[in-house]
């Protein structure tokens, strides 16, 4: 039976660190500032928000929160990014996604300066990240290489398989574990023969948005399971996009859903805002 992997734990340790870091730099004159900016009434979307609020709180970090109506302009919007750009309390800007449809996020997510673009989606931190030297790493994907340390998995070597090619995640975690020395290839939904593709990967990372869809059998024997899927089955049953029964059964180590990967998303996003703030703070 797999070691499971508690993404709540792991998360836990990092918050009591980020706490600690912000502490310290409080004590030197500087408060790290996270701008979050929700657009709309999405509710899942005001349930992130409220858990990025709290979870700021929870660590020291000054949160400033703009909740806007869906009829606002893309043009008002703009006009608040370049605001928080130039606010000296802000280290680093969140907009939620998804945005109404009348307004334009590549624009959104480019105006917002790369210096503060904590979720690492900005092309700028994009091509650092491409080219190995990241100024931001996107949150998921971070919190997944910190999941793959906290288990003594070194990559280098490896052989990992990504399922998914987002550029939230799949693409992201593949820069990543390259970076990390380790072989990877990088499935979608045209890859031919995707189950011995899994097969030969020491490390699998999910992230296609299929429920349940890797299976105990596509496993290599002892091999680390990262499943960021988190699939809705039915009024309240989540799932990842790994059939967790019968790949626990074969998988050395592998992440709950929920409770795994989950957890860690927002710590990375506190995590990048502290090391913003020790940027400022070093001048």
């Amino acid at each position: 039976m797999a070691e499971i992997i508690d993404g709540k734990a792991i998360a836990a340790r990092l918050r009591e660190e980020i706490r600690q870091g912000t502490e310290q730099l409080k004590a030197g004159g500087v408060t790290p500032g996270l701008a979050v900016v929700l657009v709309g009434e999405d509710p899942a979307s005001k349930v992130y928000v409220s858990m990025k609020e709290r979870a700021c709180a929870e660590a020291g970090i000054y949160s400033d929160e703009h909740k806007l109506s869906a009829e606002t302009s893309e043009e008002s919007l703009l006009g608040l990014i370049a605001q928080l750009n130039e606010d000296e309390r802000i280290d680093g800007i969140l907009v939620q996604l998804p945005l109404p449809e009348h307004i334009d996020e590549r624009k959104v997510l480019e105006a917002i300066s790369p210096s503060k673009d904590v979720d690492g989606f900005h092309p700028y931190n994009v091509g650092r990240l491409a080219t190995g030297n990241p100024l931001f790493r996107p949150c998921t994907p971070y919190g997944v290489m910190k999941m793959l340390e906290s288990v003594g998995c070194d990559l280098t070597g490896k052989e990992v398989v990504v399922v998914g090619r987002s550029n939230i995640v799949g693409k992201p975690v593949a820069l990543m574990c390259l970076a990390a020395h380790a072989t990877v290839t990088l499935c979608h939904s045209r890859t031919r023969d995707l189950p011995e593709v899994v097969r030969r990967a020491d490390v699998v990372i999910a992230a296609v948005g299929r429920p349940q869809m890797i299976k105990g059998d596509w496993i290599k024997p002892g091999a680390v399971v990262i499943d960021v899927g988190v699939n809705r089955i039915g009024e309240k049953k989540l799932v990842g996009d790994v059939d967790f029964a019968s790949v626990s059964e074969r998988a050395g180590a592998i992440t709950p859903v929920p409770g795994g990967v989950g957890p860690m998303t927002i710590t990375m996003l506190l995590y990048n805002t502290l090391e913003s703030a020790q940027r400022r703070a070093r001048g």
